[in-house]
């Protein structure tokens, strides 16, 4: 059964015209991108801001707004002799394997083509991450509150504070304590940002340090090793499964 809901939950999104939309817009971006460009590396770096804008907000609306109208059949399967915790096993993998496999469509096949060697790996394989991580941010907002606005609202206000205010908030921090060595600190800080983890792996690779911004420059020394990429590597994982874990528990536990 748990393996008739995920397939179910994929045939269904793979048909639906927001999915269908976002993988052609990846698509279109990409080939416009690597078609403009003649050095790979800016490529690399522009679509780099684009999906690192677009993947997460995609993730994290589409699939809160999924768990709303999804309620009827959720109630449905409720009502089967199923345990609660694959069912919401089931609907995370259907909604992660559905945008994920959107993303690689639309931005993997010229990722592939256009980028070299280990960059392109790295590349889908941090946007597959960050896929996953909003999926399960998405599932935390739908299960933490019964009103669909209240719900949408969260998800808009957790990518806007990822994507776009937490920079702002570590520089501002920065600032105030700049007569303190406070590098260490700031290692622990960049964990609290998927996003931000991500942009440091990919433009490490790519050995354009002066891109990564003030934020990424401080950990370039300690993500650039063997056991910083893994450690980094470890902490992404760790933002897919510690949400996931959270809304898994609150929707076993919840009066539905």
């Amino acid at each position: 059964m748990f393996n008739k809901i995920q397939r179910f939950i994929v045939l269904d999104i793979l048909k639906n015209r927001v999915v269908l939309a976002y993988t052609l817009l990846l698509a279109v971006l990409s080939w416009s991108v690597f078609s403009l460009e003649d050095d790979s590396n800016k490529g690399v770096l522009t679509l780099l801001n684009i999906v690192l804008l677009t993947t997460p907000l995609v993730s994290i609306i589409f699939t809160t707004i999924y768990l709303y109208n999804s309620a009827e059949f959720i109630e449905l399967l409720l009502s089967q002799p199923i345990r609660r915790s694959k069912i919401w096993t089931g609907l995370f993998l259907g909604l992660f394997f559905s945008l994920a496999l959107s993303f690689i469509i639309g931005a993997g096949i010229p990722i592939l083509l256009f980028v070299p060697g280990h960059v392109a790996l790295i590349l889908l394989v941090m946007g597959v991450l960050i896929t996953a991580v909003f999926v399960a941010l998405g599932f935390l907002c739908g299960i933490m509150s019964r009103d669909k606005a209240r719900g949408i609202g969260i998800s808009i206000l957790l990518w806007l504070f990822f994507a776009l205010l937490f920079d702002g908030l570590v520089l501002f921090l920065l600032f105030q304590f700049s007569d303190y060595p406070i590098e260490k600190a700031m290692v622990g800080v960049a964990a609290l940002n998927p996003i931000d983890l991500a942009r440091i792996f990919i433009i490490l690779q790519l050995d354009v340090s002066a891109m990564l911004g003030y934020t990424g420059a401080i950990f370039k020394d300690f993500f650039g090793t063997g056991v910083g990429t893994a450690i980094g590597f470890a902490l992404l994982c760790l933002w897919v499964i510690l949400p996931y874990l959270l809304s898994r528990r609150m929707f076993i536990r919840k009066d539905l």
